[in-house]
């Protein structure tokens, strides 16, 4: 029997879930979990459903289009595997942590690829039997270095791209060539501490926290829709050195949980923020 992940995103208004509730059942299909969200301040309707059966999921949608408010947008899709390519730099936290469940299971994403404008994660990422891409941008102003590098993710079909610690800064034009489809994990210093070296910096500074933060990447630099957070305890005791060490497991472990929430279809985008199911 086939699965299928159910959202629903639309303005709010009595009998919405009564009337959704009705279609499902109509289409004999069964519902395993459901969970709903209002934001009253700005009147719109969340819902994410897991559901089971045999279904025609055009002619579903349609059904649903015809009863809900005509804001509404419909996603349902057979549970199945992303499809993931990776943009790197130097830094293998991050990327190591995602071929590794890749390659045990664990990882609900196939990594179709991982495109870096430096040598250096070559050896790693083959390994494990992924294509490595490399993209110099020594020479090349940024707007032709990203053509350079939207010219290679054009050659595979993906749902997100992800940024494992990508140090290089987007212009409009390649974020709006996948929109909400790019996530990126950074310290969660900025914008206090930018530039290079931010552990190094809040070590300077005394800082008692550390953390990190991923979410989709829009125009405005690291001030995208948050989907996760996590924080650490440092102390005085602490070099820079161990603060780092400390900052990169954090980074991997909200990276990791970010990319679990979207591929599994819970995440919604609301503004500014993100709704999450």
């Amino acid at each position: 029997m086939q699965k299928y992940i159910l959202k629903i995103k639309c303005s709010d208004e009595k009998g919405l879930i009564y009337r959704v509730s009705d279609v499902i059942f109509k289409h004999r299909l069964n519902i395993e979990t459901n969970n709903e969200f209002v934001d009253k301040e700005n009147n719109r309707f969340f819902m994410r459903a897991e559901l089971s059966g045999e279904l025609n999921i055009g002619e579903f949608c349609g059904v649903l289009e015809a009863v809900l408010p005509s804001d509404a947008e419909i996603s349902c899709l057979a549970k199945a595997k992303k499809d993931i390519i990776v943009l790197a730099t130097k830094e293998t936290h991050c990327l190591g942590d995602l071929l590794i469940k890749f390659d045990s299971g664990e990882l609900n994403a196939n990594i179709v690829a991982v495109v870096a404008n430096h040598e250096i994660l070559r050896s790693l990422v083959e390994r494990f039997n992924i294509p490595f891409h490399v993209v110099s941008a020594e020479g090349m102003s940024r707007e032709d270095h990203e053509d350079a590098v939207l010219e290679v993710m054009s050659q595979y079909k993906f749902d997100y791209a992800i940024l494992a610690k990508y140090m290089r800064i987007l212009t409009p034009k390649f974020v709006n060539a996948y929109p909400q489809k790019i996530i990126n994990i950074h310290h969660s210093f900025l914008p206090a501490f930018i530039g290079a070296n931010p552990y190094k910096q809040a070590y300077e500074r005394g800082v008692k926290i550390i953390g990190a933060t991923a979410h989709f990447v829009n125009d405005n630099l690291d001030e995208g829709p948050i989907i996760t957070q996590d924080v650490i305890h440092v102390n005085h005791e602490m070099s820079w050195q161990d603060m780092q060490r400390a900052g990169r497991t954090c980074e991997k472990s909200v990276l990791s949980k970010a990319l679990d929430l979207a591929f599994d279809d819970r995440l919604f985008i609301n503004e500014n923020k993100v709704i999450v199911f």
